[in-house]
């Protein structure tokens, strides 16, 4: 009894002085693991909040927010798709929060809720050992020379490829998903799932790959050259957002914060994605050496009407 009491004693005193354990946060975020890992573990270092980390592909995320709708668990998200930030905001869902670190971040990549951890962009991911042509734009995957040959992430499991998809649909090039299925090409599940046959020889080319993956995999001596076609691409911001129910709104703000510092934004940099600060050196093209697709001043439609026209034209 009396150790109880002690303990007891002992545990308020620390909270009264200051000193008592930090809570963790709770991070759900699509995209490379050795990045999510390195910045948990070096935002707990700096701060000493621990990080209960949720990583997985973008469809993966979402299904599970979806599942914990009723009893949220998740402080910050992290997406592949800056749709998913949107679709948040319009639902009323995330928390307003503006980082003292964000002065760099374009107004693009940014919004009174959402702001980028970082960039990627679309390309071909082509292997120059397969014996077909090297394409120069996304049409020419659908030729005779790939018939078979091709790979594609699938835009329900992907938010970076959802973002291509549904800017190709939006530019009037829906009809390429109609020959991509006609020439063979296999729909995949997530990026790496794509660009695994492609590495080991077994398919010839991506449709869609998200760059950074492609470009780390050249990095360590893979046969793959990434090209981004002439006639544009679309880039996929990588939204951190922090929700409305969070329970620890301030140490939430405080991931971000560190994210977009300069420690965090070189780790980013570091797995070829482009940082979302301008300030800060990227190692691979930016945005300003890339051509986007044009703005249509159309909209492909909602995320399921998208999807569900990718799935008519692959008859899945």
């Amino acid at each position: 009894m009396k150790t109880t009491l002690r303990s007891g004693l002992l545990a308020l005193a620390l909270s009264a002085t200051g000193f008592a354990a930090q809570a963790d946060i709770t991070v759900y975020t699509a995209g490379p693991a050795s990045l999510a890992k390195a910045l948990a573990a070096d935002f707990t270092a700096e701060t000493g909040i621990n990080v209960n980390l949720y990583q997985a592909t973008t469809g993966k995320v979402m299904a599970r927010l979806k599942a914990e709708e009723s009893n949220p668990q998740a402080d910050v998200v992290i997406s592949a798709s800056w749709d998913t930030a949107t679709a948040f905001a319009d639902q009323g869902l995330l928390l307003a929060y503006t980082s003292p670190n964000a002065q760099n971040v374009p107004d693009f990549l940014k919004s009174d809720t959402a702001v980028a951890q970082g960039v990627a962009a679309l390309g071909i991911a082509w292997n120059p050992n397969s014996g077909t042509p090297k394409p120069a734009e996304w049409a020419d995957l659908a030729k005779d020379d790939f018939k078979l040959m091709v790979t594609m992430p699938d835009p329900a499991a992907s938010g970076s490829a959802y973002e291509l998809v549904s800017g190709l649909y939006a530019n009037g090039q829906g009809e390429l998903f109609d020959k991509l299925a006609g020439n063979g090409a296999l729909v995949a599940g997530a990026n790496k799932a794509a660009l695994t046959p492609v590495l080991q020889g077994a398919k010839a080319a991506v449709f869609g790959a998200v760059d950074y993956i492609a470009l780390g995999s050249k990095a360590t001596g893979e046969s793959i050259d990434v090209i981004w076609p002439e006639s544009g691409t679309v880039i996929a911001a990588r939204p951190m957002m922090i929700l409305k129910s969070t329970q620890n709104a301030e140490d939430a703000k405080k991931f971000i914060d560190f994210v977009l510092s300069d420690k965090g934004q070189e780790e980013v940099a570091k797995v070829y994605l482009m940082p979302a600060r301008t300030d800060i050196k990227a190692l691979r093209p930016t945005i300003t050496e890339l051509k986007q697709l044009p703005k249509s001043g159309t909209e492909a439609g909602s995320r399921g009407e998208v999807l569900d026209m990718f799935t008519k034209a692959f008859g899945k």
